[in-house]
């Protein structure tokens, strides 16, 4: 039996090709920077360097390249005068967790896909990320 999703949160492993061509199209990975701004490690201390007003997560398929995959949804938040890295980070780890579950929940209902590099919401493409609002939801357009 194969999974129909794979999440990935926190796993900080760098999935290897054939597993991801493997379940291409059905894993998706949280990332605490506004993709495609800053993959890999160290964002928070990276965004503060760069004097960027906001940071936030990003949910995006799973590509062979790291943190290249097409981007479903993000959470924004504010940087503010004096954040250090541990502070941002706790800001957006507040963000991460509800925007994670609400795309996973259009997942599981079969409302998102990924076709050729691009995000598929109801087998319409999404030109830019979903961004979740102040409630922790995603707006999404009606089937």
């Amino acid at each position: 039996m194969a999974p129909d999703w794979i999440a990935c949160a926190g796993y900080m492993r760098i999935l290897g090709d054939l597993f991801v061509e493997r379940f291409a199209g059905r894993i998706l990975n949280i990332h605490p920077s506004l993709l495609p701004l800053y993959r890999g490690l160290h964002t928070h201390a990276r965004v503060l360097e760069a004097g960027d007003a906001e940071h936030g997560a990003s949910v995006h398929f799973v590509v062979p390249e790291l943190d290249a995959g097409a981007v479903v949804a993000q959470a924004r938040v504010p940087v503010h005068p004096g954040d250090d890295a541990l502070v941002l980070q706790r800001r957006v780890l507040a963000v991460e967790h509800p925007l994670l579950v609400a795309t996973m929940q259009l997942a599981v209902a079969g409302r998102l896909a990924e076709r050729n590099a691009t995000v598929l919401l109801d087998g319409h493409p999404l030109f830019t990320p979903l961004q979740l609002d102040s409630t922790g939801c995603l707006p999404t357009p009606p089937r």
